[in-house]
């Protein structure tokens, strides 16, 4: 850190990302990446002539790609927004809509916490229940924005959507965030709920359920004026924010419709079936409508099972939040991935009990 850095982010706490191996060594269950191809389909559209013309700026409006997301979501272009990854759609609505501060869960994506103190607004954490559920009731009347990961980015808890909307109505006030980066593995989506009410935004991803993590492309959708307000921000930013190869891929992705059932389909029964081999290895394990799973075990801790587990050539998430440090989060690999890691969790449970 330099002498020249503004003294207010010298106390920022950045994200810290998901362990990103050169060597190919490891069975990779740590980010929460979908485990199979993208949509080949989507792949096929990068041609030689794409591949000329990224000589060209993109489109700074990203048209074509807006009204591929609109039509799946039966909206209008206008009420949708692209990013460089729902993080940066997140980043534009922090700094558009915090002024008056923000909320958030005790235990959600790190990012939130980052995302406040970069933008100096007010950060207040609302712990979750004992079970790790939100208390709706406790995010009614906030006067300040409100963020909710749906299902819950570290536990994988869904939140029905009846109770999401109470949340909405109950802040006419103020913007209501429902990040639904994995709301395809198991949620409801809140994107129904948009043209009834103006003060709702959706965020999603292509990064989990369409196989596109690394071409960064996420979307919001919400009531064109929100959406015009993260425009503003945009444009202030960064016009050309996703790049041409990003946008014609996201854009055959969605229209893909029977390739993003299918992959889906297949992590979510994996996770399933995993969820059931786990407990009957002793482990908790909270009910998921992610593509992950939150464990823990009573004999292991969960730095242990980490640090365990890396030496056996598999990583996977650990946190160090007082709440979830005994747990461990897992992603959804393929049936052998999740094989070995079974094999592998159940050897170390073994062990500590010989």
């Amino acid at each position: 850190m330099s002498g020249y850095l503004a003294e207010n982010l010298k106390r920022i706490r950045p994200y810290v990302p998901g362990e990103q191996p050169r060597d190919g060594g490891y069975i990779k269950l740590n980010t929460n990446e979908n485990p199979y191809f993208p949509s080949r389909y989507a792949v096929s559209k990068i041609t030689d002539r794409v591949l000329d013309e990224t000589r060209l700026y993109s489109d700074p409006t990203s048209t074509e790609l807006r009204e591929a997301i609109a039509a799946r979501y039966k909206i209008g272009r206008e009420n949708v927004a692209v990013g460089n990854g729902s993080d940066e759609i997140l980043a534009f609505a922090f700094r558009a809509f915090s002024e008056k501060g923000v909320c958030f869960p005790d235990i959600t994506y790190g990012f939130y916490k980052v995302f406040a103190a970069l933008f100096g607004a007010e950060a207040e954490e609302i712990p979750l229940n004992g079970d790790f559920t939100v208390d709706k009731k406790k995010y009614f009347g906030r006067g300040k924005l409100v963020v909710l990961a749906n299902p819950n980015a570290q536990t994988g808890i869904y939140l029905p959507l009846p109770e999401v909307e109470e949340i909405v109505k109950n802040n006419r006030g103020n913007v209501v965030l429902i990040d639904e980066a994995y709301t395809d593995f198991g949620g409801e989506s809140a994107a129904g709920l948009i043209g009834r009410y103006e003060n709702l935004m959706v965020v999603q991803t292509f990064s989990k359920s369409r196989s596109l993590a690394g071409a960064r492309i996420g979307f919001a959708m919400a009531d064109p004026k929100l959406i015009a307000d993260l425009e503003l921000v945009k444009n202030s930013f960064n016009p050309y924010n996703v790049n041409r190869l990003s946008a014609i891929l996201a854009k055959a992705a969605i229209e893909d419709e029977s390739y993003f059932a299918d992959s889906v389909e297949k992590i979510k029964r994996t996770r399933d079936e995993s969820a059931a081999a786990l407990k009957e290895t002793g482990f908790e394990v909270l009910p998921s409508s992610a593509n992950f799973l939150m464990i823990r075990h009573p004999d292991v801790g969960g730095r242990e099972l980490y640090e365990k587990l890396k030496e056996r050539g598999v990583l996977v998430r650990h946190f160090g939040d007082e709440r979830i440090r005994e747990y461990i989060r897992v992603s959804i690999g393929t049936p052998e991935n999740m094989r070995i890691f079974t094999e592998k969790v159940k050897e170390i449970v073994d062990g500590k009990k010989g």
